[in-house]
C-alpha cells in the first residue's frame, strides 16, 4: 500500500471523505432524475419504443467517448478541478434534456449527459482512491453506496412528483440548483492537486501514455462481468418478472428490480467492512458466486419467491465488484490513478453496452427470456475464477 506524502494533506481526512460521499450522492441523484422521467419526455416528444431505444443509446455512447479525454484532462488540471467541471456540466446537461424540443436535440443532449456522467465518474473515483489511501483501509464501496442511495432518492422523488403534473424541466432545474449548492459548499474539502502518492506514477510523460498491462486488463474483465450483469438487471429484470414470472398483481412485476437494487445498496454499504476483515480477493470471489447462484435460482425456479431471492443475491453480488476494481486499478504503480481507472472503465463498459442487446437477441432465438439469462451465470463464475490471478499479476 503506497503512502501519502504528509506535506500534501491540508485538511482532516474526514472532510475529504464527507465531500466525496456528498458528490457521489448527487451524481446518483442526477442520473436517476433523468431515468425516472424518461416516460414523460417520451410522451412529450411522441416517441415510439423503437425511436426511444435509438435515442437512449446516446448516453452510453457519450460515456465511452469520455474515457480517453477525461484521463487526459485530469492529467492537466487534476481531479479536484475535474470534479468541479463535471459537477457543473452534468446537471446542466440534465436541464438541456428537459429543454430538448426534438428527438435529434434530445439525442445530442443525452450524448453530452453521458459524457459528463463518465467524466464525473472517473474524476470522483480518481480522488476516492487517494482518500482511501489516507485511511489505509477499504472505503471505496461506501462511496459507490452513496451513489446508489442518491439513485434511490432521485427515483423516489421523480416517482412522487410526476403524477402531480410537474414537468421534467422545473424538476431538473431544482436538481441543478441542489447540485450547485452542494458543489460550492464542499468543493474546498476536496483533495488538492498537489497530492502525490509515493510509488505511484506521476503525470509525467510515462504517466500520460495509455498502457494496458495484463493486471489492468484482468481487472477490466472482472469489472466487465459485473457491469454486464448490471446492464441486464436494469433493462431486463422487470421484463423477466412480467413475461416469465407473471405475478398476479402487476405491481409485483418490478419487485425483482427493487429487491436487486436494494440489495446492491446494502452490499455497497457493507462491502468495505468485509474487505477490511477478509480481504479484497475473497470478497470479489464471493461476489461472483453470488451473481451466479442468484441467477441460477431465478432461472431454475421461475416463481415469485425464489426469483426475488435470486435477484436479491445478484444485487448483493454485483455491488462490490466495480468499486473494488476501480480501487485496485487506481493503486497500480505502473500508471496514474486516472489512467488505470479509465482503462478498466473502458473494458468494463463493453459489458454494460453489449449485454442487454445480447440478451434480447438470445431471448428471440431461444423463444424465452428465461434461458437468455444463462450466459450471465457464466459471467459470475468467471469473476470467481479470474480473481486468484490478480495476486500473480498485481502491479
Amino acid at each position: 500500500m503506497p503512502f501519502l506524502a504528509s506535506s500534501s494533506v491540508s485538511s482532516p481526512r474526514r472532510y475529504y471523505r464527507t465531500a466525496l460521499m456528498a458528490f457521489f450522492f448527487v451524481m446518483g441523484l442526477v442520473f436517476a432524475s433523468w431515468a425516472v422521467r424518461i416516460p414523460d419526455i417520451k410522451s412529450r416528444l411522441s416517441l415510439g419504443d423503437a425511436a426511444l431505444g435509438s435515442i437512449l443509446l446516446a448516453a452510453p455512447l457519450g460515456e465511452m467517448l469520455a474515457i480517453a479525454p477525461t484521463a487526459w484532462l485530469l492529467g492537466r488540471i487534476g481531479s479536484r478541478h475535474g470534479i468541479d467541471c463535471a459537477l457543473l456540466l452534468m446537471p446542466a446537461c440534465l436541464v438541456l434534456l428537459g429543454l430538448a424540443p426534438s428527438p435529434a436535440l434530445l439525442f445530442a443532449a443525452l450524448l453530452c449527459f453521458g459524457f459528463a456522467n463518465n467524466m464525473l465518474n472517473i474524476a470522483l473515483n480518481t480522488q476516492a482512491v487517494d482518500v482511501e489511501v489516507l485511511y489505509s483501509r477499504s472505503i471505496m464501496a461506501t462511496f459507490h453506496g452513496m451513489w446508489s442511495l442518491g439513485g434511490l432518492m432521485g427515483a423516489l422523488v421523480g416517482a412522487l412528483i410526476a403524477p402531480l403534473g410537474i414537468a421534467p424541466l422545473p424538476h431538473f432545474c431544482a436538481v441543478f440548483c441542489l447540485v450547485l449548492l452542494t458543489l460550492f459548499s464542499l468543493r474546498r474539502w476536496t483533495l488538492p492537486r498537489a497530492v502525490r502518492i509515493v510509488g505511484r506514477h506521476t503525470s509525467g510523460s510515462a504517466g500520460g501514455r495509455f498502457r494496458m498491462d495484463a493486471y489492468l486488463l484482468l481487472l477490466g474483465f472482472i469489472a466487465l462481468g459485473s457491469m454486464a450483469t448490471e446492464g441486464a438487471m436494469y433493462d431486463w429484470s422487470s421484463v423477466y418478472f412480467a413475461d416469465v414470472i407473471k405475478p398476479d398483481d402487476a405491481l409485483l412485476e418490478r419487485l425483482g428490480y427493487v429487491v436487486c437494487m436494494g440489495c446492491m445498496v446494502l452490499g455497497r454499504l457493507t462491502a468495505d467492512g468485509l474487505v477490511n476483515r477478509f480481504g479484497v480477493a475473497l470478497v470479489l470471489r464471493l461476489s461472483g458466486l453470488c451473481i451466479a447462484a442468484g441467477l441460477t435460482l431465478a432461472v431454475a425456479f421461475p416463481f415469485l419467491v425464489p426469483a426475488t431471492l435470486g435477484l436479491g443475491l445478484v444485487g448483493f453480488g454485483m455491488a462490490s465488484v466495480v468499486p473494488l476494481c476501480y480501487s485496485l486499478a487506481g493503486k497500480s504503480t505502473r500508471v496514474p490513478a486516472r489512467v488505470g481507472i479509465s482503462l478498466v472503465s473502458s473494458v468494463s463498459f463493453l459489458g454494460f453496452l453489449g449485454c442487454p442487446p445480447l440478451i434480447g437477441f438470445l431471448s428471440h432465438a431461444a423463444g424465452s427470456l428465461r434461458w437468455a439469462f444463462c450466459p450471465i451465470i457464466a459471467l459470475g463464475l468467471s469473476i470467481a475464477l479470474l480473481v486468484p490471478l490478480l495476486h500473480r499479476l498485481r502491479a
